[in-house]
């Protein structure tokens, strides 16, 4: 019987030669594929080719490139060519992100996101193939991709939180990365939307890859990686579309609390990440499967110099 499949996520933290040693790591544990955010930080596409020069056979994910800031035909070479290197490795993680980036940061508009991304898509589509011939309302395309071969094209998945851009997801994408998603959340509100919108698309759940980065930390100083992950927690208490998803999510008391003492309530994190033991660990990564996901990501908290974080990668899966 061959072991469940499971991601991670390494970011590099404050040296990328920490994330490539640990992306080694990954690859002789037996994990499926290992994921990269993108952020304000370093370029995902660029951590994952170092990641790829490294490694042989695991599989590579942005977990997600935004949009705005990048044209789709700049995301496709940029795409084609780390598949082209990787072997065919690479899986597209594209998302809308959020209007403190995309506005208050680089004075872009984040308007009109589900109909940006169905148009963004589309035009991803046709230039991760021969060309793009797109006329929309956002994007007005006529591009050709002047290669004698192509590389293999990777499947696009979008980054979804509330139930109309999951519909979407299922609708235009092949698979859907989710984040602090909880397995109740994933099992009673994400797979029916993707499942809706695959319906209009005329198709299944069969094939359509759902991953989920799952918060852990393996460590015997369970204090201590509590507090870390609520200070993380912090930045996305603040965003709009995930205060909208946890309040979706029954999380809607610990959001009043934080609002009010400023600090992430201790029950809310605790519903939201695995702290201890290998086993708890372990159990967390199995309710997600039950709850649908194809492709857990173990997501160790905070940064590799944490003592937590490498310990995590380790044994998180047997």
């Amino acid at each position: 019987m061959s072991p469940a499949r499971t991601a991670v996520y390494l970011s590099p933290g404050g040296d990328v030669a920490a994330g490539v040693a640990l992306a080694r790591r990954a690859e002789a544990r037996g994990y499926e594929s290992v994921w990269v955010t993108h952020g304000s930080g370093r370029d995902a596409l660029l951590v994952l080719a170092a990641y790829a020069a490294a490694t042989e056979r695991i599989g590579l994910g942005t977990g997600v490139v935004p949009i705005y800031p990048r044209h789709p035909t700049a995301v496709a070479q940029a795409a084609l060519t780390l598949s082209e290197i990787s072997g065919g490795r690479l899986r597209l993680g594209i998302g809308v992100s959020h209007k403190a980036m995309m506005e208050t940061m680089l004075g872009l508009t984040l308007a009109e996101p589900l109909s940006v991304m169905r148009e963004y898509v589309a035009v991803l589509r046709g230039a991760l193939g021969r060309g793009a011939r797109f006329e929309g309302r956002h994007y007005r395309v006529h591009w050709s991709m002047a290669l004698p071969k192509l590389p293999p094209a990777p499947p696009i998945l979008m980054a979804a939180l509330s139930s109309r851009m999951l519909e979407l997801a299922g609708e235009i994408a092949d698979g859907v990365v989710l984040w602090l998603c909880t397995p109740r959340y994933i099992r009673e509100t994400a797979l029916p939307a993707l499942e809706r919108g695959r319906r209009r698309a005329g198709k299944t759940l069969d094939g359509f890859e759902v991953v989920a980065a799952v918060p852990l930390a393996i460590t015997e100083d369970a204090a201590a990686a509590l507090r870390a992950f609520q200070d993380e927690l912090v930045r996305y208490l603040t965003l709009p579309f995930y205060r909208n998803m946890l309040a979706a999510s029954g999380f809607g008391p610990d959001l009043d609390q934080f609002d009010r003492d400023q600090m992430v309530p201790e029950r809310l994190a605790g519903a939201l990440g695995a702290i201890g033991h290998p086993n708890t660990a372990r159990a967390y990564l199995t309710a997600y499967r039950d709850a649908g996901v194809t492709l857990p990501a173990v997501r160790p908290i905070t940064f590799p110099d944490a003592p937590w974080y490498g310990r995590t990668v380790e044994e998180a899966i047997t």
